[in-house]
C-alpha cells in the first residue's frame, strides 16, 4: 500500500512539474558575425538550461554567407528544437533569411511579413545581398509538349550569364532545395526564390508549405506548437509549450562589441586611426600614446576584417595611398605622389568592402569626408615643409658655418674661441691672438676651423 502512496504521490508531482522553459532571441537586422555569435550562444545557453524549444525571432533583409551558414549548422546539429518565428508584423527574412527559415524546425510568421529574395550576389558566397547581382532574364519558352501540352521553362535562364554567376546559382539552389528536403518543406518554391529572387506574404507561405504556422505573437506560437512532434537528432520529440515559462535572452557585451567592430565604417576608421597612429609614433619617437592607440586600433580593425568580406585589393591601395602620400613628404615630386594616394586611397576605400549586402558597405559620405581630410592634412603638411626649406638653418652643424666669434685663450699650443656663447677648440692656419675676431669656415669633428674676420671698412 506504501508502495502504491509513493508511486501515486510521485504521478501527481511530475504531472503538476512545470514545463521547461522557452528560449528567445531576437535578431533585427543584416545577419553578420555578431549575429551568428549571438545565436551560437544562445542556442548553448538554451541545451545547458534544459530548454524544450528556442525561438529566434527575426527581421533581416539579409546577411554574410560566412554568418548564415553558421548559424544553419547550429541549428542542424543542436539538441534543442529551433522556431524560426518572422516578425513582427511588417518584418520580412529576405535572402539569408530565408536559408535560416528553411533550416529550423518550426517555421512561423507574423502576420503581414514576407521572405524570399534569395539570389546569391557576386561575393564569392552565397545568401548575401537582398536582391541579385543581375536579374534574372524572363524565361525562355521551349514548343508545347505533346503529351502534357504545358511549355517547359529552362531553369538556366534565371542565372547571371557569366560562370561565376551560374556557380553561384546552382550552390545556392542544391543548398536550399536540400534544407527544404529535411525539414519537408516547398522544394520548388525554394529554388525559385533563389532563380528568380522571388518574395512570398505569410498568408500563402503557409498555403504552398513554406512555412508551418502563422502567429500573432510568442504567446500566440507557444500556444499553435503545444504538443507538436518533431524529430531531433533523429529522435521524436513532443513539445510542452502550454505554461512554459519565456526566457529571453538580449546580447551581451562581447555580442555587442562585436556588432560594433564589424560595422564596416567602424572597422574602416579603426584601421585608418591605427595606421595613422603608428605613422606619427614613427615620426616622433618616445610620444608612446600614439603608437599604443594605434596598435590597438590597427588589431581591433584587422579582426575585423578577417570576419568580414574584404577585398585584398582595396586593403592594398589604401596602404599604397598612404604610402605615396608620405612619401610626398620626403621626396621632391610636384605633387605626383600626393595625388596619385589620394586616388588610390579613395578607389581602395571604394573596394574594401567586397559585398553589396545591406548594412555591410562602406557609406560614400564617410569615404568622401575621410579621403578629404587625409588629403588636406597631408598638403598642408607638404606645404609647411616647403616653407621650412626655404626658412635659413638655425641649429645644427651647417649653422656654424660663417658665425663669428672671438679668441678666448691660447696655451700649450691650443687655441680656444667663443662662438654663439659656447667655448670650442679652434684651428687655424695663421696665428691668433686673444681677442681677435674669427669666421668659422668648417669643422673637423669637435675641432672649427676659423680664419681672422676681415673687418669691412
Amino acid at each position: 500500500m506504501r508502495l502504491l502512496l509513493v508511486l501515486f504521490t510521485w504521478w501527481c508531482a511530475a504531472a503538476n512539474a512545470a514545463p521547461a522553459p522557452v528560449v528567445v532571441l531576437t535578431v533585427n537586422g543584416a545577419i553578420g558575425p555578431a549575429t551568428a555569435d549571438y545565436f551560437h550562444r544562445g542556442l548553448d545557453r538554451a541545451a545547458k538550461e534544459g530548454a524544450q524549444l528556442l525561438v529566434l525571432q527575426m527581421d533581416t533583409p539579409g546577411g554574410l554567407d560566412t554568418s548564415m551558414r553558421a548559424m544553419i549548422k547550429d541549428i542542424l546539429a543542436s539538441p534543442v528544437p529551433v522556431a524560426v518565428y518572422v516578425a513582427p508584423s511588417g518584418a520580412r527574412a529576405a535572402s539569408a533569411g530565408t536559408y535560416i527559415l528553411y533550416a529550423s524546425h518550426i517555421a512561423a510568421m507574423a502576420p503581414a511579413t514576407n521572405l524570399g529574395a534569395a539570389t546569391p550576389v557576386q561575393i564569392g558566397g552565397i545568401g548575401g545581398g537582398g536582391e541579385p547581382s543581375k536579374p534574372g532574364e524572363e524565361p525562355n519558352q521551349s514548343d508545347k509538349d505533346k503529351s502534357t501540352g504545358k511549355k517547359a521553362k529552362d531553369k538556366d535562364s534565371h542565372q547571371p550569364g557569366d560562370a561565376m554567376g551560374r556557380k553561384m546559382v546552382h550552390d545556392a539552389t542544391a543548398y536550399i532545395r536540400g534544407l527544404a528536403q529535411l525539414r519537408g518543406r516547398n522544394a520548388e518554391w525554394a529554388e525559385k526564390a533563389v532563380r528568380e529572387a522571388v518574395s512570398l506574404p505569410a498568408s500563402e507561405a503557409v498555403k504552398i508549405h513554406v512555412a508551418d504556422l502563422i502567429a500573432n505573437d510568442i504567446d500566440d506560437l507557444l500556444g499553435k506548437v503545444n504538443g507538436r512532434e518533431i524529430e531531433i537528432q533523429g529522435q521524436k520529440r513532443a513539445l510542452g509549450t502550454k505554461g512554459a515559462t519565456v526566457v529571453r535572452i538580449e546580447p551581451d557585451w562581447r555580442s555587442r562589441l562585436l556588432a560594433v567592430i564589424t560595422d564596416p565604417s567602424i572597422a574602416y576608421i579603426l584601421m585608418l586611426l591605427g595606421i595613422y597612429g603608428l605613422l606619427f609614433e614613427f615620426y616622433n619617437p618616445g610620444l608612446v600614446l600614439p603608437g599604443v592607440v594605434g596598435g590597438i586600433c590597427l588589431l581591433i580593425a584587422l579582426y575585423a576584417f578577417q570576419l568580414l568580406p574584404i577585398s585584398y585589393a582595396g586593403l592594398g591601395l589604401i596602404l599604397l595611398g598612404i604610402l605615396f602620400m608620405v612619401a610626398e613628404l620626403f621626396v621632391t615630386s610636384y605633387g605626383a605622389l600626393g595625388i596619385g594616394g589620394v586616388i588610390a586611397f579613395i578607389m581602395g576605400s571604394v573596394m574594401l568592402i567586397d559585398t553589396d549586402v545591406p548594412g555591410y558597405e562602406i557609406p560614400w559620405g564617410l569615404i568622401a569626408t575621410l579621403g578629404t581630410a587625409t588629403a588636406l592634412f597631408f598638403f598642408v603638411v607638404i606645404a609647411m615643409a616647403l616653407q621650412a626649406r626655404k626658412r635659413p638653418v638655425i641649429t645644427g652643424k651647417e649653422e656654424l658655418i660663417g658665425a663669428q666669434g672671438e679668441i678666448v685663450d691660447r696655451a700649450d699650443g691650443e687655441t680656444w674661441a667663443r662662438v654663439h656663447s659656447e667655448r670650442w677648440k679652434v684651428r687655424s692656419h695663421v696665428p691668433l691672438q686673444p681677442g681677435q675676431r674669427v669666421t668659422v669656415t668648417g669643422i673637423d669633428g669637435l675641432v672649427l676651423l676659423v680664419e681672422p674676420t676681415v673687418e669691412s671698412k
